[in-house]
């Protein structure tokens, strides 16, 4: 299925481009934020896309403005923000009606998180991570999760087993302290990118088609 491109402003002088992908009786849509080494025309982002539209998930994929520019660096914590709410303000306008569900890869799930914790992004219903970055590679901690604690709607973790940004006891103990906000689902033998390896006896694909229909019932017990 083709996504419309488009873009919309974030900040004064400040524009992002973005992706909409409406399947023709859509449910519901996720405002889908990239991770932050990669945009929202990655080939697991597209693929993502792709695979939810028959599910009857909408998706809106936005740029935060560092990867628009080129840069590598991220942009400061409250311009990444500020793209979400414009991201989230920009879906309701363009699918009118549609419960609105809002997350992303790593980064840009962490940053929605943020945005959430710190004001309710208005209309969304839930959180969905794909793959929360709760800690740098081989430095376990749970800092980076303590805003969790502020947001107060229902939040999805698809987590692989093998994630190096996620020890599986740590994230196991922070979605236990979230209660009944959080549901945690594990994809076994995947790492960070939901890659597994061949003597998994599973694929790529495998692994992220049950993730998606994992997110796509989570959406439809909440709507």
């Amino acid at each position: 299925m083709s996504a419309r491109a488009l873009s919309f402003a974030v900040a004064d002088g400040v524009e992002v481009s973005a992706l909409l992908t409406l399947p023709e009786e859509p449910r519901a849509c996720y405002v889908l934020a990239h991770g932050a080494g990669a945009g929202m025309r990655h080939r697991s982002l597209e693929a993502i896309a792709v695979e939810l539209a028959p599910l009857g998930i909408a998706t809106m994929r936005f740029q935060f403005p560092y990867m628009g520019r080129g840069a590598r660096r991220p942009d400061p914590p409250h311009l990444c923000h500020q793209s979400v709410r414009a991201a989230v303000a920009e879906a309701a306008r363009l699918a009118p009606g549609l419960p609105l569900f809002a997350g992303g890869r790593s980064f840009g799930g962490r940053m929605t998180s943020q945005a959430q914790a710190g004001t309710p992004l208005a209309g969304v219903r839930g959180l969905i991570f794909l793959g929360f970055p709760l800690h740098p590679a081989g430095s376990p901690a749970d800092s980076r999760a303590a805003h969790l604690a502020e947001v107060r709607i229902p939040m999805l973790f698809l987590q692989g087993t093998r994630d190096a940004l996620a020890d599986a006891k740590l994230l196991g103990a922070v979605t236990a302290r979230l209660g009944a906000r959080a549901t945690l689902s594990w994809l076994e033998g995947a790492d960070h990118s939901w890659h597994v390896p061949a003597r998994s006896g599973r694929t790529d694909a495998e692994v992220r088609t049950a993730a998606l229909q994992r997110l796509a019932g989570w959406i439809d017990s909440l709507i």
